[in-house]
């Protein structure tokens, strides 16, 4: 699934959708209309997206739902489905002959082809027609389900704000938990922190937590590292200063360029440090920005099985890493994931629905994620 769409599709329902449209385009984004009509509109905006707006009626809203939402393929094959039973399925409903038998909801889109409910993000022909036949879809993490955040950068290194900003922030997100991985010495445009700061860091996280603890707060601090990955596999911090944490984060910040398999191999070198919890971001990708530096994913997760090492799905936007088919061959695998903001503000918290998205494309569960657990 590519990680950039270029368009977007609006559905509503109205008895009087004139003035919709109307309003549409001539929002102050709009920098060009294609199409202005009573049920259905297209623009662009003046951030180089089109976006249709399309009007249907409430008895097929769940079948134009589904249709504009599903991918080619996976409409296509409901499609079949529907032949096969005699039905016509189009974005207006179910038909048999004439008579419309189904299209409000998309639940009854899938009842009538007798499927069990595809959630939007499953839609990709990756397996979910066969897994609704045999009822065997996963219960898909929920929105709601994350306790804590595994990757916060404060004001130690190249973070906006205090750790106690971070935490009252992350509070307000409705999480019980955070750890503070600050970057580590190798870093020093990002004020990466020395062993020594490391320990003063780790004093200022205890006198925060007594102070929640003393008002009664249920939230908790906990002391990491986003610890560079030298070229070599080896960690920024020693040893005996990792084992001091709570949790250790590894990534990578250098050498993108290397071959595929020194670049395996230095991953899974810091995999096997037994004080690495967690694999940050771990292609490297920037979105539009940066290309992922050349791994052998499947290594890597055969590595982390065996290590019982966490790959992380980090959810700012310009990352979502990992991609959507790496986190569904985790899921085969059983190896666990932590959905993190990658924080570095305090405004940062509300990317974490990014992750949580990008999770359910591919198909992981609560159980799956590490950091659902209180």
């Amino acid at each position: 699934m590519e990680a950039v769409y270029e368009d977007v599709d609006i559905l509503i329902t109205s008895e009087n959708p004139k003035p919709v449209m109307d309003f549409f385009i001539s929002m102050p984004e709009v920098a060009m209309i294609y199409a202005h009509g009573d049920t259905k509109s297209a623009i662009k905006l003046k951030n180089g997206l089109d976006v249709d707006l399309r009007v249907v009626s409430k008895e097929s809203y769940g079948a134009a739902l589904n249709y504009f939402t599903g991918s080619k393929e996976h409409n296509i094959a409901l499609r079949q489905i529907a032949i096969d039973k005699g039905y016509k399925l189009n974005e207006y409903g179910i038909f048999k002959g004439k008579k419309m038998i189904a299209g409000q909801t998309e639940d009854d889109i899938y009842k009538t082809l007798d499927l069990r409910y595809i959630e939007p993000e499953l839609r990709e022909m990756t397996g979910e027609i066969e897994a609704a036949r045999k009822n065997n879809l996963p219960q898909l993490i929920k929105y709601e389900d994350l306790k804590g955040d595994l990757q916060i950068q404060s004001n130690w290194s190249d973070g906006a704000d205090s750790i106690e900003k971070m935490a009252s922030a992350a509070m307000k997100a409705g999480l019980e938990y955070i750890v503070i991985t600050d970057h580590t010495k190798r870093l020093a445009m990002a004020n990466g922190l020395t062993p020594q700061r490391v320990l003063e860091q780790a004093k200022e996280i205890d006198d925060l937590n007594l102070k929640f603890k003393n008002q009664n707060l249920k939230f908790k601090i906990l002391k990491g590292s986003e610890c560079d990955i030298l070229k070599d596999g080896s960690m920024d911090l020693p040893d005996e200063t990792l084992a001091r944490l709570d949790v250790v984060g590894g990534s990578i910040h250098s050498y993108f360029n290397l071959s595929r398999e020194e670049q395996t191999k230095r991953m899974q070198r810091a995999m096997k440090n037994p004080h690495v919890d967690i694999i940050f971001h771990p292609t490297g990708r920037l979105i539009n920005k940066r290309p992922a530096y050349d791994l052998d994913i499947d290594a890597i997760i055969k590595t982390a099985k065996e290590t019982g090492t966490i790959l992380e799905i980090d959810a700012f936007p310009d990352r979502l890493d990992l991609k959507d088919d790496y986190i569904k061959k985790c899921v085969q695998e059983g190896v666990k994931l932590s959905i993190d903001s990658d924080s570095h503000s305090t405004s940062h918290f509300s990317v974490l629905e990014y992750g949580i998205a990008q999770a359910r494309r591919g198909w992981a569960k609560a159980s799956d994620i590490i950091n659902t657990r209180k």
